[in-house]
């Protein structure tokens, strides 16, 4: 098979072949390595690339084959891993000069579950400085390239592992999520991602660590070109952690075909507080036809309550985190990023939230959850918008989007409520913009319901077709 084909293929695909004989697991890691090669000085997705270590992986991969081992699912399978999660012997920097040279002593425990899989680790890739945008740039690397159109960004914060997944770099990886970060990245590079319940995937080993209010809204999770390899690396990779203080013995329950269509469906095409563009309407409306014709009940239907959502997220996610950040910086301002230094100065009252503000938001964000957790009860699965806008341009701030001008964060409202609530969302390809970039749809189930977005967003996904893919 030749390469180019060869790296096209998903990943359960590829660990299939592996398992067969007819492919390789040096074969794989080589082809990947050529096309990084080949695309990556104009994407720059990558923040530590690991070829020899490759290599040496899947050399051992091959010993597994030649004995005819069928028990790792992932056997083979190069993968990438966003920089802000322990790789052992690789950098785990997180795009800041704070952390320059740091070199992670051991896999985080989501990466060792991967290894134990059978999973090749190519290397770890870009982000923004210290996860604080929406697009993906840093001092350390430098500015990630959306390999739909290098004029627009990838992404954040798991943008470089987005472009490098897009890009046929890698099968599939890793990112994180506190606002978006999984999914935005997925919907601005036409792929699919999961953002779990929180404690489903343990968080050991990421930077900035989970901790405080954090916990309820930051997670890890998984991008692939396919959601049956998100649904693969979820499986790989979940299971209790006693260092994640989120984490939870809840073991993986996949939803059986025959249940699928029993599982009632509400839409809505933007939420009643930021408006989207007329494509991610309609991508969300064809979301709701497909799976309509597939024989699920789809309603109208768009849960209330929620328009306090983004400011909660300001509060328990952003303000918060920014007091960490500002605890690290001391007196280095001058080693951050222009991005990072105007995100944080832009923040209500500078991002210093007193202890009565964070309590009426923590007190109030439970209160937010009970009520949409008892709307859900009729809709147990919500489709809706990831962001208000496809992947923009390089630099850009705000839109104007039906007359009104949607700034920069709030158009990512879309993911940032499901952070504050705890839900499960997985992002599918759908529609595309006049420019051409992807639109995704999110696919929302309850708290612990992971596999059941999963289950709907692949059957989303046999209708409307796997994601094209940029050249």
């Amino acid at each position: 098979m030749p390469p180019s084909d060869l790296i096209s293929l998903s990943a359960l695909e590829m660990a299939r072949l592996v398992r067969t004989k007819a492919v390789s697991p040096l074969e794989l890691v080589e082809a990947h390595l050529a096309r990084i090669a080949e695309v990556n000085p104009r994407l720059n997705a990558f923040a530590h690339l690991d070829a020899e270590g490759a290599r040496a992986q899947a050399r051992v991969a091959e010993t597994a084959v030649i004995r005819n081992d069928s028990s790792q699912p992932l056997l083979g399978v190069p993968l990438t891993i966003k920089s802000s999660i322990d790789v052992a012997g690789l950098r785990c920097e997180c795009g800041s000069r704070l952390r320059q040279g740091y070199v992670a002593p051991s896999d985080a425990p989501l990466v060792a579950r991967l290894r134990a899989a059978g999973a090749v680790i190519l290397g770890v890739t870009n982000v923004p400085e210290l996860l604080m945008a929406y697009e993906t740039d840093n001092l350390l690397y430098g500015r990630t390239n959306n390999p739909w159109d290098v004029t627009r960004t990838a992404g954040g914060s798991s943008g470089g592992e987005a472009a490098a997944i897009a890009a046929r770099c890698s099968a599939a990886g890793i990112g994180s999520d506190g606002g978006g970060s999984v999914r935005v990245p997925a919907h601005f590079c036409g792929l699919c991602g999961l953002k779990p319940t929180p404690g489903r995937i343990p968080v050991t080993g990421h930077f900035p660590a989970a901790a405080g209010p954090s916990v309820l809204t930051a997670v890890v999770g998984p991008l692939a070109r396919r959601v049956a390899d998100l649904q693969a690396l979820f499986e790989a990779t979940a299971g209790h952690d006693y260092y994640d203080s989120a984490s939870a013995p809840v073991g993986v329950r996949r939803v059986r075909p025959e249940d699928r269509l029993g599982i009632r469906i509400g839409f809505f095409e933007d939420d009643g507080i930021v408006p989207v563009t007329p494509e991610t309407r309609a991508a969300v409306r064809t979301a709701a036809e497909a799976l309509s014709r597939q024989g699920f009940t789809v309603r109208p239907f768009r849960p209330t309550g929620l328009e306090e959502a983004h400011a909660l997220w300001l509060t328990l996610f952003c303000e918060t985190g920014a007091l960490l950040v500002e605890s690290m910086i001391g007196d280095r301002l001058r080693d951050l990023h222009p991005l990072s230094l105007e995100l944080l100065s832009a923040g209500p009252e500078a991002h210093r939230a007193p202890f009565e503000k964070l309590l009426q938001a923590w007190v109030k964000r439970d209160l937010m959850r009970n009520d949409l957790l008892r709307q859900m009860e009729d809709w147990p699965v919500l489709l809706c918008p990831v962001s208000a806008v496809p992947a923009f341009r390089h630099g850009e701030r705000s839109w104007q989007i039906g007359g009104r001008t949607v700034k920069y964060p709030e158009a990512f409202h879309y993911c940032q409520m499901f952070n504050v609530l705890g839900n499960p969302a997985v992002v599918v390809p759908v529609g595309r913009s006049p420019e051409g970039m992807p639109i995704g749809v999110q696919v929302v189930a309850r708290p612990w319901q992971d596999e059941v977005a999963l289950a709907v967003a692949e059957q989303l996904e046999t209708v409307v077709g796997p994601a094209a893919l940029p050249d």
